[in-house]
Parts: C-alpha cells; structure tokens; sequence
C-alpha cells in the first residue's frame, strides 16, 4: 500500500511539473492604443501593441474586428481581417511577453478584444 500511495505522489508531483509554470489565457493579452501624430487623409493614425503578458507563448491570436476600419492599409500578416473576427500575426506565436504592433487611421480608436488564443507551454 505504501508503494502504491508513493506511486500515486510521483505521478501527481510528474504532472505538475509536466504542465510547466504556466497559467496564461487572454487576460494575458494586453491591447494598447495611442495616437502617433500622424495624419492620413485627415484622419489620425493609432499604434496598436499587442502584448502576450506571459511567460507561454500563444499562437492563433484572434481578436473581435467587427466594425474595424481604417484609411492606412494595415499589413495583413500582422493583423488579417477575416468577418468579425482578425488574425494576429497570420497565426504564428507571439512569444513570451513580446509584442506585436501595427498601425491604421480612423478618427477613433477601435474597441479591439481578445477572442481566442493558443496557449503553447513546455
């Protein structure tokens, strides 16, 4: 019996540590926004960074775009818009507590929010 409760702790200790220090989820994403001074067919150009706040990397990084527009192309393989919903980083991972950022112009600043993401711990 003592054996088996011995087993059962190495496992339970194994699993632990297996699953790494690593509890990450959107409230990990951070969205910033400010106005770069810029100014592109009389509109105001807005810097976004996105942030993964976390010492995971998370990939497929989607945010609600619904309504999103802007006059200054953005690059789509940093933010691709697809219906409702945007692609950051055309899916590859934002590593741990690194950026991405890209640019567009419109006379507000959009609501962007974190929808999905895929939390790749080691």
């Amino acid at each position: 019996m003592a054996a088996f409760i011995k087993f059962l702790c190495v496992l339970f200790f194994a699993s632990l540590v297996g699953k790494g220090n690593c509890h990450c989820g959107l409230s990990n994403v951070s969205i910033n926004q400010s106005k770069t001074g810029e100014v592109v067919q009389q509109k105001p150009v807005w810097n976004v960074t996105i942030t993964n706040n976390c010492a995971c990397s998370q990939s497929d990084l989607t945010l609600s775009c619904n309504g999103f527009q802007t006059v200054k192309p953005v690059d789509s393989s940093v933010l691709s818009k697809s219906g409702n919903e945007c692609l950051v980083n055309n899916g590859v991972i934002v590593g741990p507590f690194s950026s991405v950022t890209f640019t567009y112009a419109w006379d507000t600043s959009f609501p962007f929010q974190t929808l999905s993401s895929t939390v790749n711990c080691s």
